[in-house]
């Protein structure tokens, strides 16, 4: 913050002064004008990031001088000075379109933080104007990487239920892309000019995920020291993604389902009530029918939020994706760290195959920028690739065992040599022991023995 054009309009000569020297210590670049009519003067010829204007001045009034600003200077951001006498006044601008105001007397620190939020403020809205733009094309669904059958499907739900208001759950393990699947949504529905704010509701503690989601007015808890604007009055004219839903706390659910049925809160410490035009899109990892019978998760906030749900398989169950997926993460990487990687030979793709990728399309696109920034070679070979794929490989390419020339015993041989291919077949399924069972032809109930016997324990690297 700093350089930013500020003009002060008061007909005060006290505040004029006052004002514009400690914002020019703060590095403002600050004219002043005593009245409005010359305050609009100024706004004619030049452009100003933050115009803070009294309201109750003789002539032109500060509500004048906000209309005019709206109309003729839009990016710029009014902020109302005002008297306690004035604030029912004050509150009017705001719902014309003034950012904020500050009742007199007004402290330093109180205009410079009102100052910070109206900057991030305005550069969150021009970001997202832009990225609009960008992600329009980027966010086209047929555009997310995907041929797989149980991703075609995904592909016409999504676009039967885009340009509809539905509210839609999206369900899939981390890592399955159920952002991206939001925003494609978004941007291929009516809303696509209107913004997209994302929640991450496990990645925010109870007691602050109220205040993020409703916003606060001044005084209503302790350092509330200012009216904040929760992400539900942002997203108006848009799209609101709650991810991870199933983390929100019982109180919040209850608030949450009044939204879903109301389309109107109140902010915390608020009485009035504020009405918002949104689209609501949540996502959880977890299985919510479980968390319902387990009183974790409201029923009636369930049905409402699964209208239209969209369930996004893992990438063990679409492995036919992983060579195009590859491709796309190599391209991009090559571009961002300058690199030529042309590609990766067959043995090296059959591994990445293999493997059960736990953590899903993400842990598949850091490998491959873990490759692209390591490897020195043009085709990435299997010694390239990470630890946890060598055992699979030497699955795949046993050593031919040496018979020692003073002998062996042939029962501690065999045991070894049984738990080598155990331990092998354990870690290519991800220690799931019906599927190391079917790998090793046998029982699962004999393979649960024969690791108990052994002693066997997974460990970090397997």
């Amino acid at each position: 913050m700093g350089n930013e054009k500020i003009l002060i309009i008061d007909d005060s000569p006290e505040i004029l002064t006052l004002f514009s020297g400690f914002l020019k210590e703060e590095g403002f670049e600050v004219d002043i004008s005593p009245d409005g009519a010359s305050g609009i003067s100024k706004i004619e010829k030049k452009f100003y990031d933050i115009i803070l204007t009294d309201l109750r001045m003789p002539g032109t009034d500060g509500m004048e001088v906000l209309k005019y600003v709206l109309e003729n200077s839009p990016d710029s951001i009014c902020i109302i000075l005002t008297g306690y006498g004035t604030v029912k006044n004050a509150v009017e601008a705001i719902k014309l379109g003034a950012f904020d105001y500050l009742t007199k007397p007004v402290k330093t620190d109180e205009i410079l933080l009102t100052f910070k939020r109206a900057l991030e403020y305005r550069n969150l809205k021009r970001e997202n104007i832009n990225l609009r733009k960008q992600l329009k094309k980027k966010y086209r669904f047929e555009n997310i990487i995907g041929d797989n059958e149980k991703m075609q499907k995904i592909f016409e739900i999504i676009e039967k239920v885009a340009d509809s208001d539905s509210t839609i759950l999206i369900l899939g393990e981390s890592g399955t892309g159920k952002e991206l699947i939001a925003k494609a949504i978004h941007y291929n529905s009516y809303r696509r000019e209107g913004p997209f704010v994302p929640v991450n509701c496990a990645a925010i503690p109870s007691e602050l995920l109220e205040s993020e989601l409703f916003g606060h007015e001044k005084g209503a808890f302790t350092n509330a020291i200012r009216t904040r604007i929760g992400r539900f009055e942002l997203a108006n004219g848009g799209t609101m993604f709650l991810d991870e839903i199933g983390d929100m706390s019982p109180g919040l659910q209850s608030k949450l389902l009044r939204v879903l049925q109301e389309r109107q809160f109140e902010r915390i410490g608020g009485i009035k009530t504020i009405r918002t035009d949104i689209r609501i899109i949540a996502a959880t990892h977890q299985d919510l029918k479980l968390a319902v019978q387990q009183k974790r998760f409201r029923e009636d906030l369930y049905y409402r939020l699964n209208v239209i749900p969209v369930h996004v398989p893992p990438l063990r169950e679409r492995k036919s994706d992983i060579p195009l997926l590859f491709h796309h993460f190599l391209d991009h990487f090559n571009k961002s760290k300058k690199k030529k990687i042309k590609g990766m030979n067959d043995e090296a793709m059959n591994l990445l195959w293999q493997y059960d990728w736990p953590g899903n399309v993400r842990e598949l696109e850091n490998t491959i920028e873990r490759l692209v920034i390591l490897v020195d070679n043009d085709i990435i070979t299997p010694p390239d690739l990470p630890e946890k794929f060598q055992t699979l490989f030497e699955v795949d390419h046993p050593k031919e065992a040496e018979f020692p020339a003073e002998g062996m015993s042939l029962d501690t041989a065999v045991n070894e040599f049984e738990k080598k291919l155990i331990l092998q077949a354990l870690a290519k399924s991800g220690w799931v022991k019906n599927k190391a069972a079917r790998l090793l032809n046998l029982n699962r109930t004999t393979l649960i023995e024969k690791i108990k016997r052994q002693n066997l324990q997974r460990t970090e690297s397997s």
